[in-house]
């Protein structure tokens, strides 16, 4: 009997940060890998910390095709939102490319809508709002994708979870061993629900006790601090110009512009798509 295939895409959250194990990484993917079914399945987990769409069409997809999966996991966009090059358009175009190419082969998508990275960090409203706009754009084009692809969507963007400290890692911006289980049992209930898992359920409870608060504060004070230096070199600059057009706005009281103008390019990037029609599945 043939194992299910099993491939991961995406970046850091889907590459297991926040949940360690072995010196390495698990996360919720392969904590899902689990359950899909009753007996072996093959998993393999491409992702890659800092990973954007491009990295995900140019390098994850081409080896994941390779593998000829029967489920495939893509959850991207939140390091688009976070480099001065966010362009909608592009991150709407890789990731119609990407979802074709797999569903073209007759893999079923595993997507998610994902959570505001300026809010999960507690940035300022002014530097906050901007990040938030991106990342609604990022999850109105996953959104009508995964409908375009019949995906299994997951709403991670939204609800209690979010707020939960004991769901989140020092960083504030991955999920630690309980997030990353939250993760994997919602899945697997859409999956079960779709009739596309058939084994037990991932359990909600962690194995290792959550990261002291000295532990916390020495990642914060040393590996966090670069990686909010590495962001800051690239993202500054822009977020700032942003911000001073946010408080423009809000000053004039026409800050409805910027959603307004916002919502009219994620509708322009999904026309430009909306011509071409996904591809028929592979035979099997």
């Amino acid at each position: 009997m043939r194992r299910l295939r099993f491939i991961a895409l995406g970046d850091s959250l889907t590459e297991g940060v926040g949940d360690p194990v072995d010196g390495g990484w698990r996360g919720w993917a392969a904590l899902l890998a689990d359950g899909l079914a009753e007996g072996p399945v093959e998993f393999t987990n491409l992702a890659v910390s800092g990973a954007q769409t491009r990295d995900v069409l140019e390098r994850q997809t081409p080896a994941g095709l390779e593998l000829r999966a029967d489920l495939v996991a893509v959850l991207i966009g939140v390091n688009d939102t976070l480099r001065c090059t966010f362009d909608i358009h592009a991150v709407a175009h890789r990731l119609d490319r990407v979802y074709a190419a797999f569903t073209g082969q007759g893999a079923v998508l595993l997507t998610a809508c994902l959570p505001d990275p300026g809010a999960m960090l507690g940035l300022p409203r002014a530097l906050a709002r901007p990040l938030a706009r991106r990342q609604r754009a990022v999850n109105a084009v996953v959104h009508a994708l995964s409908d375009r692809y019949g995906a299994v969507h997951l709403h991670a963007g939204e609800g209690e979870w979010l707020t939960d400290r004991a769901m989140w890692s020092a960083d504030r911006l991955h999920p630690g061993e309980r997030g990353h289980r939250q993760l994997a049992v919602r899945f697997h209930a859409l999956l079960a629900g779709a009739g596309l898992a058939t084994g037990a359920a991932p359990s909600p409870v962690p194995e290792f006790p959550a990261p002291s608060r000295s532990a916390s504060l020495l990642w914060l004070a040393t590996a966090g601090t670069g990686w909010v230096a590495r962001r800051c070199t690239d993202l500054l600059p822009q977020l700032v110009s942003l911000a001073a057009d946010e408080m423009r706005h809000r000053a004039r009281g026409t800050s409805a512009r910027l959603d307004l103008r916002a919502s009219a390019a994620v509708s322009a990037a999904l026309a430009a798509l909306s011509a071409a029609e996904p591809p028929e599945p592979e035979a099997a």
